[in-house]
């Protein structure tokens, strides 16, 4: 596989961008060797510039869902730019994507629409700091929410990737109104929130974690998180920046029946453009400017090309058997995996919900970032790699989720399992 364009652009982006990329699990520190650099994508193939080509199971970190360059997104997009790309004043399709989204997600009444998933969850939590006049909020290891300084706290993704223990520039006075539970433990969460009540105004959770690999939830955790936010009287935020649209139509909280105050999504709402949103409860919604005093606003905000993209996009995954298709295809994909890591008696650990599938090399059941964080990452990086040869672009690191879009064919899904299974036996 020659690499040579990628490896002389990345290097010439080191002279100018802080580690040669913008976000910093591109740079493939944790598995090694220089980041390809894209030349375009279309459907479930990628292409480098050096040529070489790729079924991806990336799909930019989750917003792909229908493929990459989907013609009808596409044509959407068209549309929009040629009436100009930001207004900084109300449009219609604003309103549009809002109403879908109000009627696809069971919890939300009201909702914003922002820049980013970051600026969602940074939104919420101002929000729901306001409504419940309490400063702490509690969110559980592994979990990412973004990179906003309360949020980094013993975060995912990234920064499990590099393995960076805290981030400088942070207050300690920011991280000590955070505090952090291990995913799925009960026990513990409730010995906080007993202890800290008076001061908790949040708890914020990824519903399926995706940041520290896939870790599904337990049967009991998302129903006990809302029971004891309501004794309390504490908000309950979804961070469904991943799930929402991509384990069900309705979010995690529809394929969970848990309705939490606040959501925070990004993303697949955005057709592969920047965005993100919150929105909740009626009442608290109505406490953000200007029909409230709590401030928040983005000059980019709602802008009518991204709009137009994501209300594309759910369209598209409104019409009928769309999820039923993509809940079969990754159910095939997984077995496969699973069946290859088997044969050669590789231990690997599989988890999934919906179109998101992890595959840990631990021969332990994953349950939270402890248990996450005793996979085997040299292997990885070697099973990375391998699949890279074969034609397969996965996520540069273990602690991140393998996706599914609507254009990942049968033919596709069996050349991956293939690849899979040469890599595996190599291993």
């Amino acid at each position: 596989m020659k690499t040579t364009k990628s490896r002389a652009l990345f290097n010439a982006a080191k002279k100018i961008i802080p580690g040669g990329v913008n976000s910093p699990v591109r740079a493939f520190k944790s598995v090694g060797g220089d980041p390809l650099f894209i030349k375009k994508g279309k459907g479930v193939i990628l292409e480098d510039v050096d040529g070489n080509y790729f079924v991806d199971y990336v799909l930019s970190w989750g917003p792909m869902i229908l493929g990459h360059a989907h013609p009808s997104v596409l044509k959407a997009i068209i549309k929009a730019a040629k009436r100009g790309s930001s207004y900084g004043a109300p449009c219609h399709d604003e309103t549009e994507l809002a109403r879908l989204i109000v009627q696809a997600v069971p919890s939300i009444e009201q909702v914003r629409l922002v820049n980013s998933g970051t600026e969602a969850v940074m939104s919420a939590i101002r929000l729901a700091r306001a409504f419940t006049k309490r400063d702490s909020i509690l969110k559980f290891e592994g979990c990412y929410h973004g990179h906003a300084d309360h949020m980094l706290v013993k975060a995912g993704s990234g920064i499990a990737t590099l393995g960076i223990p805290d981030t400088p520039g942070v207050p300690k006075a920011f991280a000590r109104q955070t505090l952090t539970a291990p995913y799925n433990d009960i026990i513990t969460t409730e010995k906080l929130i007993q202890k800290h009540a008076k001061d908790l105004a949040a708890i914020i959770v990824e519903p399926v974690a995706g940041n520290m690999g896939v870790v599904p939830p337990s049967d009991e955790f998302l129903p006990w998180l809302r029971m004891i936010t309501k004794k309390y009287g504490i908000l309950l935020i979804f961070d469904e920046v991943i799930t929402g649209f991509r384990v069900h139509f309705g979010g995690a909280q529809a394929r969970f029946k848990v309705m939490p105050d606040l959501t925070c999504l990004g993303k697949i709402i955005g057709g592969g453009l920047p965005i993100g949103a919150y929105g909740g409860r009626k009442d608290i919604m109505q406490m953000i400017a200007p029909a409230g005093p709590v401030y928040q606003a983005g000059t980019l905000s709602g802008n009518p090309v991204a709009v137009a993209a994501g209300i594309e996009t759910l369209r598209q995954l409104k019409k009928p058997g769309v999820y039923k298709e993509l809940e079969r295809k990754s159910k095939a994909i997984a077995e496969g995996l699973g069946e290859a890591a088997k044969e050669a008696r590789i231990p690997y650990y599989q988890t999934r919900v919906g179109a998101m599938l992890g595959g840990f090399f631990s021969g332990s059941p994953v349950t939270d970032f402890a248990s996450a964080k005793k996979s085997d990452t040299t292997k990885y990086a070697i099973f990375f790699h391998g699949m890279l040869r074969n034609g397969v672009y996965v996520a540069p690191s273990q602690f991140e989720a393998m996706l599914l879009s609507t254009a990942h064919s049968d033919s596709k899904i069996k050349h991956t399992i293939s690849a899979a299974r040469k890599v595996f036996k190599m291993l």
